[in-house]
């Protein structure tokens, strides 16, 4: 199995990465510096050899039927991390959730489009604050090829930090942050940028693997990250079965071919099969088939019997904030 095969409608989206080719083409060709620190397995206090995983459920907070579905995972242990989309209408039952569990591993899923034909959203600092970030109606553009050709980064950063602000008000303990749809991950300016936010709240983000980071020209993001400071994990896995009668099939499959000595996340997108999911998101089925099956026994015992150690980010933020400091 190819951890780097993208799916159909994540392939616009990653090829916007190759605007890292570009700008890699007009620069200086440089050496990828050593890392003379020890694998991250390591410095979590795992052996060199460890198969180490984060599980992360993304898009909690979009609506009902994702939280019950992310707050199930979580209670059979199915999901050890989730990533909440704080301009959503049901980020408020997110919110309870967090103070009813604190030991909850949440982090933010930093949102800068809206892309369902029947359910939207918008900016948390509102629309005459961002006005580059926004359609017509106010609400966040649909995909992140419209927010590169409007948005201004000024803008960008202003909402994001209101996000990251919002959520610790709401007294989240924010574990981590990520890109919802890639967006602050596919064009250089965003990248870095999502880099300063991560830095700026001293919290781990998801970062691509180098493998796919090289494959766009795109190291110089993965080692930016790296001398900043910012932990991230080694490996991460983009895509997931293409059918739903897949679904059993290609989870435990995933899980055969984990790389030893790295921290790997696979993200997926919880739900419930209920009419609300269906009348919000064409990906409904997959929600629904992946929440089931990272919930039930089988995923479980595939894990333990792998012998893969399953740590959420908050393993990873600890880290981050004992070493030294870097600076930007």
């Amino acid at each position: 199995m190819d951890p780097l095969r993208p799916s159909i409608k994540r392939a616009a989206a990653i090829a916007l990465a190759l605007t890292f080719a570009v700008v890699a083409a007009d620069a200086p060709a440089k050496a990828p510096k050593a890392d003379a620190r020890p694998p991250l397995v390591v410095r979590l206090g795992f052996p060199a050899d460890a198969k180490v995983l984060i599980l992360n459920g993304d898009d909690t907070g979009m609506n009902h039927s994702t939280n019950v579905g992310t707050f199930r995972a979580f209670k059979a242990g199915g999901l050890s991390s989730a990533t909440i989309m704080v301009p959503c209408p049901w980020f408020p039952e997110t919110v309870n959730y967090a103070r009813e569990n604190p030991k909850a591993n949440l982090g933010l899923h930093l949102t800068l489009t809206s892309e369902w034909k029947r359910y939207k959203w918008g900016p948390v600092v509102g629309r005459t604050a961002v006005p580059s970030l926004v359609d017509e109606l106010g609400y966040f553009y649909d995909g992140v090829e419209e927010v590169y050709a409007h948005a201004k980064l000024d803008e960008v950063e202003l909402e994001v930090r209101a996000q990251v602000d919002r959520a610790l008000k709401a007294g989240i303990d924010v574990t981590h942050v990520d890109s919802h749809m890639g967006t602050l991950q596919y064009d250089q300016k965003y990248h870095e940028l999502y880099l300063k936010i991560a830095k700026a709240y001293d919290l781990p983000c998801r970062v691509a693997g180098r493998a796919l980071m090289k494959t766009f020209n795109a190291e110089r993001m993965v080692d930016l990250a790296d001398e900043m400071g910012i932990v991230h994990p080694d490996m991460l896995y983009t895509d997931g079965p293409e059918k739903v009668e897949d679904t059993e099939r290609f989870w435990l499959a995933m899980l055969d071919n984990l790389p030893a000595g790295q921290v790997s996340e696979i993200f997926i997108h919880c739900g419930e099969l209920v009419p609300e999911m269906e009348f919000t998101a064409n990906s409904w089925r997959t929600r629904a088939a992946d929440t089931d099956f990272f919930c039930s026994p089988k995923w479980s015992d595939a894990l333990k019997a792998k012998g893969i150690r399953v740590i959420s980010y908050r393993e990873l933020r600890d880290l981050q904030r004992k070493q030294p400091k870097a600076t930007p």
